[in-house]
C-alpha cells in the first residue's frame, strides 16, 4: 500500500509537468560544486552552488543521472555517470588510512575506465572528450590550489560534476548522456556486488501488477539520523530471508519502473526544501494526497514546527479558525473525499523503519484534526502562548524539553491517534505526570515564573481525559475548559484546593521563591492522604499572617466549598491512580488561572476607569 500510494504520487507529478520531479533514469541530487573545464579539458573554475539556509550552505539540486546501487566490499567498482564524490573524481581518500588511500585509487580507477567507455562511444562529443582529457592527465593541482577546494573537502563524500565555461547545463544533461541513462534503467543485465554480469528476473510486480524486470536492489532513500545507504525496501543476502531459491529483493518483487517511481517520489518528499515534510520525534513525517489539495499547504504548519517569518501564535489561531467553524471556506474545501497519506519513517541502522503509515481521506483528517483542538482547548493566561502544535505538546513531556528525551515510539503513537480520532496512548498520560512532579518552579531569562503545571501540559491531560471518556462511553463528569465548581471529582477537588492553600502561602509571604508546590506536589497529586491533614494545619498559620481580613474570609469560603464536596469518611483518599493524578493537575490549573483571571480584570477595570464597589 505504502509503495503503491508512493509511485502514484510519482504520476501524478509526472503528468502535471512538475520541473522538481526527476524523469526516468535520473534523480534531482544535491552537488555543492562544479568543475569548470573549457573545451580542451582544462581546468577554469571550481564553482560554488551552495546558498545559505537558514545558518546552514545547501548545495544546489540538479538532475543527473540515477545514482548506482552500491554495497559490499567491492563497491568501488560501480561509479556514477559524470557525477560522483571526490574520491572517485580525484582519488582522495576519506581519511590517510592505507586502506581508505587504496579504496580511493580503486574508485578513481572505475571512474576513468567509466568515462574511456563514453569517450569510444561518444567520440564526437566535445563535453565528454573535455572531461575525459581532464581526468585522464591525473593532474589536478590547479583544483587543489583553488580557494573553494578546502571548503569541499569539509564535506564529507562531497560530490562534483563538470561544466564547459560557455555551457550553462552540467555535462550530465547533454544529450547523449540522457540517452545512456534511459538505456541503463532498462537493460537487461545486471552486475552483483563481486562485479559479476547476471541477468535481469523478470515477475510479475506486487506494485503496479504488471509483468517486467524486477529490481535486485532499490535506491537510497536517506532520512535524517539514518546511514548514507539506508533503504526503504532492503534484503540481505544470504541471511536467511531467501525463498524458493529467491535472492534479495526478488523475494518481493517490485519492477524497476515501480522502483523508480516510488523512490523518485519518496526523496522528492524528503528533499531538503520540500514543504511536505516535519520531524515527529524521531520520525521523519512526509504526507501527500491522491490529487492536489489544500491540505498539502497547511498540513506541516499544523504539526510540525511554528513558521518562524510569522507571528507564531496569530498564524496558528488562523489555522485552527478553518477547522473550527462548519460554515468556513476552509472546512468546506476539506470535505473532500480525496485520499491522504502520511507516513513516519525512523533511522534503523542501514535500512528505515516504518514508524507509522496513515491512509483515509481530507475529510477524515478534517474531522479528526476539528476533535484534536477541541479536545485540547484550554482557559490560558494573557501571556500564555497559544500554540500547541504536535511537537510543543511532546516536548512537554520530556526533560529539558528536548526532542532526544521524548519517550521511544510516543511520538508515531500520538500522531496516528490524532489522525484516526483514537484515544491518545497511555504513555503520553504518564509522561505529562512524570513531568510535572519531576519539575519545580522556576523563572526565564524575563524573571517570569514557569511553572510545572502550564498552559500546555494541562491542555494536553484534559484533551487524554476527554477522548478516553467519550471512546470508551465512560459515565464520569468530563473536564472543562476552565474551573468547574459543580465538578466533585476527588482528583479535581484535591488540586483545586492544593491551589487555594499555595495561594494563602504565596499571600502571606510575598516574595516566596518556593511554594508548597516545589516540595508537596508529587506526593499531594499520587497519595493524598499523606500531606493533606498537615497542608490544612499550615494554613491555618498561613491565614494569620494575612492582614487583610477580607482576604481570610474568602479564602475560607473556597477551603469550604471544595471540602464540603469531598467524601466525607474518606476526603483525602490512599492513592489517587493516573486519570485522577491528571483531574488533580487540571484543578489545581483552572483554580490558578481563577485567580489571574481575577487580577488581570481588575487590573484592566483600572485602567478603564471602573470601580469595582
Amino acid at each position: 500500500m505504502i509503495l503503491q500510494a508512493l509511485a502514484a504520487y510519482y504520476q501524478r507529478l509526472n503528468e502535471s509537468g512538475s520541473s522538481d520531479i526527476a524523469p526516468e533514469g535520473f534523480e534531482r541530487k544535491e552537488i555543492p560544486f562544479i568543475i569548470v573545464l573549457n573545451d580542451d579539458g582544462e581546468f577554469i573554475d571550481l564553482e560554488d552552488t551552495r546558498t545559505l539556509s537558514g545558518k546552514k550552505l545547501i548545495g544546489r539540486n540538479f538532475v543527473v543521472p540515477k545514482e548506482k546501487g552500491r554495497s559490499g566490499s567491492s563497491a568501488w567498482q560501480t561509479t556514477n555517470l559524470l557525477w560522483d564524490h571526490y574520491g572517485y573524481i580525484f582519488s582522495i581518500p576519506k581519511s590517510d588510512k592505507f586502506e581508505d588511500i587504496e579504496m580511493a585509487k580503486k574508485q578513481h580507477g572505475t571512474f576513468l575506465k567509466t568515462l574511456e567507455k563514453l569517450k569510444g562511444r561518444f567520440s564526437d562529443d566535445k563535453e565528454i572528450n573535455a572531461v575525459y582529457s581532464f581526468i585522464s592527465t591525473g593532474d589536478f593541482g590547479k583544483v587543489f590550489s583553488s580557494p573553494l577546494w578546502p571548503e569541499c573537502r569539509k564535506i564529507p563524500g562531497c560530490n562534483l560534476t563538470f561544466r564547459l565555461e560557455k555551457k550553462f547545463s552540467i555535462v550530465c544533461e547533454n544529450e547523449n548522456i540522457r540517452e545512456i541513462a534511459m538505456s541503463n534503467s532498462r537493460q537487461i543485465e545486471d552486475n552483483d556486488e563481486n562485479g559479476e554480469v547476471i541477468p535481469k528476473m523478470e515477475g510479475k510486480c506486487l506494485v503496479s501488477g504488471e509483468y517486467g524486470h524486477i529490481s535486485r536492489l532499490h535506491p537510497r532513500t536517506p532520512i535524517l539520523g539514518s546511514k548514507s545507504n539506508a533503504k526503504l525496501v532492503s534484503f540481505q543476502k544470504n541471511t536467511g530471508f531467501d525463498s524458493y531459491g529467491k535472492q534479495q529483493s526478488f523475494n518481493a518483487p517490485s519492477s524497476e519502473k515501480a522502483t523508480f517511481a516510488y523512490t523518485t517520489a519518496l526523496n522528492h518528499l524528503l528533499s531538503k526544501d520540500s514543504r511536505q515534510k516535519f520531524q515527529v520525534g524521531d520520525a521523519t513525517t512526509v504526507f501527500w494526497a491522491e490529487k492536489v489539495n489544500r491540505m498539502e499547504s497547511i498540513f506541516a504548519d499544523i504539526f510540525g514546527a511554528a513558521n518562524k517569518n510569522n507571528e507564531p501564535e496569530q498564524d496558528y489561531k488562523c489555522l485552527v479558525s478553518l477547522f473550527r467553524s462548519p460554515e468556513s471556506e476552509g472546512r468546506v474545501e476539506f470535505a473532500s473525499k480525496t485520499k491522504f497519506y502520511v507516513l513516519g519513517l525512523s533511522p534503523n541502522a542501514a535500512r528505515i523503519s516504518v514508524r507509522f503509515w496513515y491512509a483515509g481521506t481530507v475529510g477524515m483528517i478534517a474531522d479528526n484534526i476539528w476533535h484534536h483542538f477541541n479536545d485540547l482547548e484550554m482557559i490560558k493566561g494573557s501571556r500564555d502562548w497559544h500554540d500547541i502544535r504536535l511537537n510543543s505538546l511532546l516536548r512537554s513531556t520530556a526533560f529539558g524539553e528536548k526532542d532526544e528525551y521524548i519517550v521511544p515510539n510516543l511520538a508515531g503513537d500520538t500522531m496516528k491517534s490524532i489522525l484516526n480520532g483514537t484515544p491518545y496512548p497511555q504513555t503520553l498520560l504518564s509522561s505529562v505526570l512524570t513531568r510535572i512532579k519531576a519539575e519545580q518552579s522556576k523563572k526565564d531569562n524575563n524573571g517570569k515564573l514557569i511553572q510545572n503545571v502550564n498552559y500546555t501540559r494541562a491542555a494536553l491531560l484534559k484533551a487524554i481525559l476527554l477522548r478516553n471518556s467519550r471512546f470508551y462511553q465512560r459515565e464520569e463528569k468530563d473536564v472543562n475548559v476552565s474551573l468547574d465548581i459543580t465538578n466533585t471529582n476527588t482528583g479535581y477537588l484535591l488540586g483545586r484546593l492544593f491551589a487555594v492553600v499555595e495561594k494563602i502561602q504565596e499571600n502571606a509571604n510575598p516574595g516566596l521563591n518556593t511554594t508548597i508546590r516545589d516540595h508537596y506536589y508529587g506526593v499531594a497529586s499520587s497519595t493524598p492522604v499523606t500531606i493533606f491533614p498537615r497542608l490544612i494545619r499550615l494554613r491555618n498559620y498561613h491565614l494569620a499572617k494575612l492582614e487583610h481580613k477580607g482576604q481570610v474570609v474568602n479564602f475560607e469560603k473556597q477551603i469550604g466549598e471544595i471540602t464540603d464536596k469531598l467524601t466525607s469518611d474518606n476526603p483525602f483518599p490512599t492513592y489517587l491512580d493516573l486519570p485522577d493524578q491528571g483531574r488533580f493537575a487540571i484543578g489545581y490549573y483552572h483554580q490558578r488561572q481563577e485567580y489571574f483571571t481575577r487580577k488581570d480584570t481588575q487590573e484592566n477595570n483600572i485602567k478603564e476607569g471602573i470601580c469595582n464597589e
